[in-house]
């Protein structure tokens, strides 16, 4: 149980490290130390300022206008003094390519200017869904689609018999095509919920039926195998609407982001639905103290097993897993808990279907009447896709309103973009081995067009909610991607940190503990650009799809099949994956980034990998759902893992560590196999030696003063051995001459010292000498978080190294490179 005087409920001071700021020395790799293995986090500038929310304004004009930007050279380029960009103060480096940096800004401020001058706003143009698709107009509905292929167009569905010889369409000399259709004896002519569809000709005289491009629900008859897709009117009555009761919660200073899926969220082999996810998922993830939810896979997409990412139907939830309100009462649920909830949006590129997708309305017309590029450049061969074309007035609507859909019509509270890299180079990254080279980012095959869409994009979800977070999915390490626009950036606020699982991988699958590097295990998780924030993550679904393994799965193996009882003796495979499991998954939290992510199951070791229903596994929904049991068996030793998780995300928010700018690497001991550094005024001690215990082992910190545990890898309550005393008090010792770093103790002013047993991770806080009196705390945060009141003492049988003081380490400088997938 977690009793009052857990370490975790004791006042903590803020604001009392460093605030120097630096600009010189700016690499794509933070800058690391000689000769006292140091390593130096800046302080980070502000990454973006709020804007006020914009009120959208009636557009009076023609919401249509010309499909590309044809009065473009009439358009007077704003020139940009180089002095004026903001990057350049945060990066001087990006000087040697600033025609290329002034010139994406001025194609950002021209095109955001001629969005203004037809459209009256950047606001306003992404309300295209109020006009396009499926609308309610003056006792009627109205249905409007961009087809400048098609030669003739109708309107079919249940509501005609599917004939559409009554229902022909009329085009504009943009390509769109419009229908009204009046109520009929004061009742809606298309009833809700009934099935739609687009027929029109195309130049060889063939006619064709598609689902609406901008249509908000599709359906599929499950009991038809490879059935096509069927749009469907969604337009519920008052009372079959759900009507949002929560409020968004305050965004947090850091996010710890919950990844999930919810179809395979149920524990039974089956699709789980929006509602299930809500009631029974939601509150797993808010017990382990996450406080943001990633939801992948709800734009609708025909082939399951694509994990969401080859999208059909931009603006439908997936009928998978229930209906648009079903999904609303999921986001409300989440938001009452304190939740966000990110979604995971794919605008790189979209699936090669035409009978069920966008494909669809490609006919073969030319890239200015479709919304993707013709030939080559418009399909990505390596994930069988299209590519969108985004220099295209209606693509910009298109892709601008989607957004804005989800923003205001089912309350997300940002995104994470899927596949940004794709979208940042013509060459997509396809074989690409990316070193860190600016001038791999700045060049020909750099897609300004994609650029200049990804800038409208943030610039438009913070003018529409200055809290959102969004977050890229970039392998390259492009600079100044999440740096805001005026500044000249991308706009993002975070990026995927995608080197670190993979450096993980390696070192599971290919290396011994013995031959671990300390060095690149730092390396690889501070290896990121100081003045962008990024999100660490251990694994996500990418390291558990078919053809591979979740971390639980590389360390144990068989024996989670049977060695998991808590009622025998752990064998020494299971004591090593339950106690590397904890520290690869802490040490990444909390020294890979400003933010932390995990994918569902994750956080308790689930098993095995993950595999959709598909032919070449006879369609099975084995792999593909969660075992919650596992973890919910109280003598199975999952618990323990779920525990650390809960612990180290509520360590968290109690001390806001990931937020701090104050994170110092003092130590990279590699003959010891020990890493020492603080995050805010937290002590972290990591030792990942097999065997060896260090008694008296000597740390470095900034502040002097009193110090206790405030966690420890090795409590009980997590699986391990209580060997470290949690009611012990440490006491600092002051190092050299105040002020005089090449005199301190691994260039800390004060040492304390500490047991720290093999693998084990445990974090110090300073004691304050008037602790705040904190109320009662529930009894799911007393049971997760105990570690203070049952440690033992240290066992003599474990091996000591005498007289160590842990003073040898001497990190090695390293050079500047970024470390990419």
């Amino acid at each position: 149980m977690l009793c009052y005087s857990s370490p975790l409920f004791l006042h903590q001071t803020p604001g009392r490290h460093s605030r120097k700021t630096y600009r010189e020395g700016l690499t794509p790799q933070l800058q690391l130390s000689a000769n006292i293995s140091s390593i130096r986090f800046p302080t980070k500038y502000p990454f973006w300022c709020p804007h006020g929310l914009l009120v959208s304004r009636k557009v009076e004009q023609d919401f249509s206008t010309a499909t590309m930007l044809k009065d473009r050279s009439s358009m007077t380029p704003v020139e940009e003094d180089a002095e004026h960009l903001g990057i350049f103060d945060v990066d001087p480096s990006l000087r040697q390519f600033e025609d290329h940096m002034i010139d994406r800004s001025n194609r950002y401020t021209e095109q955001k200017s001629l969005l203004e001058k037809y459209e009256v706003s950047l606001q306003d143009f992404a309300q295209g869904y109020l006009k396009f698709g499926f609308n309610r107009e003056q006792d009627g509905i109205v249905y409007r689609e961009w087809a400048p292929a098609a030669q003739e167009a109708q309107l079919i569905g249940d509501f005609n018999g599917w004939d559409g010889s009554n229902h022909k369409m009329e085009r504009n000399e943009f390509g769109v095509w419009t229908i009204r259709i009046p109520d009929n004896e004061g009742k809606p002519s298309i009833p809700h919920n009934s099935k739609v569809k687009f027929r029109f000709k195309h130049g060889n005289g063939i006619w064709v039926d598609r689902i609406p491009a901008w249509i908000r629900y599709a359906t599929v008859d499950a009991t038809r195998f490879a059935a096509p897709y069927d749009g469907v009117y969604w337009n519920p009555p008052p009372s079959e609407r759900y009507i949002f009761k929560y409020p968004r919660p305050p965004k947090p200073a850091a996010p710890r982001i919950y990844e999930a899926h919810v179809g395979m969220s149920s524990s039974e082999p089956r699709v789980s639905s929006y509602r299930e996810f809500a009631d029974d998922v939601l509150p797993r993830i808010r017990e382990n103290n996450y406080n943001t939810v990633q939801l992948m896979a709800i734009m609708e997409h025909s082939y399951y097993a694509s994990f969401g990412y080859h999208v059909t139907n931009f603006f439908a939830v997936s009928s998978r897993s229930g209906t648009p309100e079903d999904l609303k009462y999921l986001i409300d649920k989440a938001h009452s808990l304190g939740l966000s909830v990110l979604m995971d949006v794919v605008h790189s590129h979209a699936s090669n279907n035409a009978t069920d997708g966008l494909n669809g309305f490609d006919v073969g017309q030319s890239t200015q009447d479709s919304y993707f590029h013709a030939g080559e450049r418009g399909y990505h061969k390596l994930w069988d896709s299209r590519l969108f074309n985004y220099a295209n007035w209606e693509v910009l609507r298109f892709l601008l309103s989607n957004l804005r859909w989800w923003l205001d019509e089912f309350m997300f509270d940002g995104f994470r973009f899927d596949g940004v890299t794709s979208m940042l180079y013509h060459h997509h990254g396809i074989n690409i081995a990316f070193s860190g080279n600016y001038g791999e980012y700045f060049s020909e095959a750099t897609d300004v067009d994609a650029i200049v869409y990804l800038m409208l994009a943030n610039q438009l979800i913070h003018d529409l909610l200055p809290d959102a977070t969004v977050i890229a999915e970039d392998v390259s390490g492009m600079p100044a991607l999440c740096r805001p626009v005026y500044e000249g950036g991308v706009g993002f606020n975070y990026r995927l940190a995608m080197a670190i699982p993979d450096k993980w991988i390696d070192f599971l699958k290919n290396k011994i503990d013995t031959e671990w590097s300390m060095q690149d295990i730092v390396s690889s998780l501070t290896n990121r650009r100081y003045s962008e924030k990024c999100i660490a993550y251990a694994e996500s679904h990418d390291q558990s799809i078919v053809g591979d393994k979740t971390v639980a799965f590389l360390l144990m193996d068989k024996e989670m099949y049977s060695g998991m009882s808590d009622l025998q003796p752990a064998s020494p495979t299971v004591e090593r994956g339950i106690a590397l499991h904890k520290m690869i998954h802490f040490i990444t939290m909390a020294l890979g980034g400003e933010g932390y992510l995990n994918f569902m199951g994750n956080e308790f070791g689930h098993p095995e990998w993950i595999d959709f229903p598909r032919e070449g596994n006879s369609w099975t929904y084995d792999k593909c759902r969660r075992q919650w049991n596992l973890v919910d068996t109280d003598h199975l030793r999952y618990k323990y893992m779920n525990a650390f998780d809960t612990a180290m995300n509520l360590l968290d928010e109690r001390f806001s560590f990931l937020s701090s700018t104050k994170q110092i690497v003092s130590s990279i001991n590699e003959e010891d196999k020990v890493i020492v550094f603080e995050r805010g005024d937290l002590v972290f001690v990591f030792n990942f030696h097999p065997e060896n215990t260090y008694e008296g082992y000597k740390v470095g910190c900034d502040l002097a003063g009193k110090y206790r545990v405030a966690l420890d890898s090795d409590a009980f309550e997590f699986g391990g051995f209580g060997r470290v005393g949690h009611d012990a008090d440490h006491f600092t010792t002051p190092e050299g001459i105040p002020g005089v770093p090449e005199t301190n103790f691994n260039n800390r002013p004060n040492s304390f010292k500490v047991l720290s047993p093999p693998r084990t991770c445990v974090v110090y806080y300073k004691v304050e000498e008037e602790p705040e009196t904190f109320g009662r705390t529930s009894k799911t945060e007393q049971t997760a978080i105990t570690m203070v009141t049952q440690a033992a003492p240290p066992e003599e049988t474990k091996i000591l190294v005498p007289g160590d003081s842990g003073e040898k380490s001497v990190a090695e400088e390293t050079g500047a490179s970024t470390l990419l997938k």
